[in-house]
């Protein structure tokens, strides 16, 4: 019994010195691979070289030894040497793909390129049956740039397992890095096809790749090709219309909805959202087109009392971007609201059409007592939301200060701040107490405002903080007076309540008197905006010049450049000039909010969209 103790103490005593020793020469391996690594990265090849060699004699050291090692055997084109290495490799790990793949450069240094086409044929082969391997080895490919090979990978093991959409976003990765956009486009197509839940994913990506007008061209023929083969494909009809709204072809995108909703029964939502689409995008026409498709054909949708208020809003919109705004087509506009509201009722689905109405009264036909009827009417519709009831008192407030009630406006602009606090529309309320602060004069008031709003809100609010907080500070301060700026901020209050010759005279004397002040290019702006609305062009496009070449590094810079093209786009028609200064808006201010808007019009007026 005591010498088998003595016998098992020996054991575990002997196990414990060999561990001990491993332990010790290994620490002493990793040592010396530190010190090998380091003179790699210094560029001291031969000292590495040298520890590499004798480091790769013990097999465990290998795989952290590998890449740098076989990289200096190639570089230094010892492939006499290499081979030797990566056989032996290869002999000890057989199942480690990535020490074979590597064999193949070898064949690649010796410029012996139909030996590595040879070689990985063969790998391939073995590889194709096994999704795993297929997978590790096409990566490793492409991380050593072979990408011509990891293609020929995947195509060979998608044919082995006879799965057409097999290996599909990976496929379509080689190709967008190979920027063959044609395959990508299909290898995309076969991913959507297989899992089309990843139709949304598959068109961001198509938008962030398919950049140029030709890309989205070739896409809009495949499709079509594709369609016709497979007639019942959804997600080929989905993506015609995404296409035709990419190129701005809304109406192309409309008869595509439309055809797709009939075979769906789709109850015209796929129509409607087109619709949204092209009254978003500024094509009146087309809303209008679409929205009246709508109603004509979907009486008994829930979408017919929807669609009806959206043809109405399109017009609306039309009449108010027709200079100068004809107050007949106000009131026929006011019309069409009422005849709606008669035959759906006053409830919470015409309570936006009631909104819409009240704006029309309030600041096209100077009829606030209408206006506020109309508002209070809707705050009292059972079942609206609390955030249209606070757009209500927010407009509300904004046409007791047009009465010159500014009071009124207080209170409501701070009821709506405190009920909607860290909503959009509470930002909202707190950008009009900000601005009616500032009408009043009260520029550090309005400033305090203007400072949380910098921080704490949507980015279009914030602009527009941003832009008065810096107006204010511009124009106020121990080395400037604010004289300028109040009777500047005094006119703006006159533009708001549609005083806007009294405006007009006010602003042409302040130019004449104060011509060179800090104030110059605002008030320019502002001239060009009232002689933009009441229809004089000419005149506007006079002031916006001034600005771009006296100003053109300011703040509106951008702005009157980009407004000039659309003055000669949509009101002269006037196509080459417009075409033109939208060119050289992109090449003057390229980082501008307005560039994607002016290089869209650009392709559309060159005829990149053809309907």
């Amino acid at each position: 019994m005591l010498t088998n103790r003595k016998s098992t103490g020996f054991y575990i005593l002997t196990c414990f010195l060999l561990f001990m020793l491993t332990k010790v020469a290994f620490s002493q391996d990793i040592n010396q691979i530190n010190l090998a690594n380091e003179y790699y990265t210094m560029g001291d090849v031969d000292k590495a070289l040298d520890m590499y060699k004798k480091l790769a004699r013990n097999k465990k050291n290998i795989p952290i030894i590998h890449r740098n090692y076989f990289e200096l055997l190639l570089s230094m084109d010892d492939l006499k040497t290499a081979e030797k290495y990566i056989d032996d490799v290869i002999k000890s790990r057989p199942d480690n793909i990535y020490y074979t793949i590597d064999k193949g450069l070898l064949y690649q240094r010796g410029n012996d390129l139909d030996k590595e086409s040879s070689y990985y044929k063969k790998v391939f082969n073995d590889l194709k049956k096994d999704d795993r391997k297929t997978r590790q080895a096409a990566q490793y490919l492409i991380g050593k740039q072979k990408l011509d090979y990891a293609e020929e990978l995947y195509l060979l093991a998608r044919n082995e397992q006879k799965d057409p959409y097999r290996y599909a976003i990976e496929l379509a990765t080689i190709y967008r890095l190979l920027n063959e956009k044609d395959k990508m486009i299909r290898e995309y197509l076969n991913f959507v096809n297989k899992s089309p839940n990843n139709l949304p994913y598959v068109r961001n990506v198509l938008q962030n790749y398919l950049t140029e007008s030709e890309d989205l061209e070739s896409l809009e023929n495949l499709l079509y090709d594709l369609i016709q083969k497979d007639p019942e494909n959804n997600i080929y009809a989905e993506l015609i219309i995404w296409v035709n709204i990419q190129q701005r072809n809304f109406y192309g995108a409309f008869i595509q909805a439309r055809a797709y909703d009939l075979r769906m029964g789709k109850e015209g939502n796929e129509i409607f959202e087109v619709g949204l689409i092209a009254l978003e995008n500024k094509d009146y026409e087309t809303a209008i087109d679409i929205f009246d498709h709508l109603i004509k054909n979907y009486q008994t949708s829930y979408i017919y009392p929807i669609a009806k208020r959206y043809k109405i809003k399109s017009r609306e919109e039309l009449v108010k971007n027709t200079f100068p705004v004809d107050e007949s087509e106000i009131r026929k506009l006011i019309d069409d609201y009422n005849l709606l509201v008669l035959e759906i009722g006053v409830n919470s689905r015409t309570a936006e059409a009631l909104l819409s109405k009240s704006h029309l009264h309030a600041f096209y036909l100077n009829e606030m007592d209408s206006a506020i009827l109309i508002l209070n009417t809707i705050i009292t519709i059972p079942r609206i939301s609390p955030e249209l009831k606070a757009k209500c008192k927010l407009d509300l407030g904004d046409i007791y200060l047009l009465k010159g009630e500014s009071w009124e406006s207080v209170l409501l602009y701070a009821q709506v701040e405190k009920a909607r606090k860290d909503s959009p529309t509470g930002y909202e309320a707190k950008l009009r107490s900000a601005t009616l602060s500032y009408y009043k004069g009260d520029f550090a008031l309005a400033q305090q405002h203007l400072d949380v709003l910098k921080l704490a809100t949507s980015r279009e609010i914030a602009n527009d903080a941003m832009k008065l907080s810096l107006l204010i500070k511009d124009n106020t301060g121990l080395d400037t007076s604010d004289f300028l700026l109040k009777k500047y901020a005094d006119i703006e209050l006159l533009l708001f309540q549609n005083r806007k010759q009294e405006a007009l005279d006010s602003l042409n004397f302040m130019y004449e008197q104060y011509k060179g002040s800090k104030l110059t290019d605002e008030i320019l702006w502002l001239l060009s905006s009232i002689y933009l609305e009441k229809g004089e062009f000419h005149r506007s496009i006079e002031l916006l010049n001034i600005i771009v070449d006296e100003y053109g590094e300011d703040i509106f810079g951008d702005d009157a450049f980009f407004r000039m093209a659309e003055i000669y786009d949509y009101h002269l028609d006037n196509i080459e000039k417009s075409k033109n200064l939208y060119q050289e808006f992109l090449v003057k201010y390229p980082g501008s909010f307005y560039a994607a808007e002016a290089r869209k019009r650009f392709r559309t007026l060159r005829g990149d969209y053809v309907n």
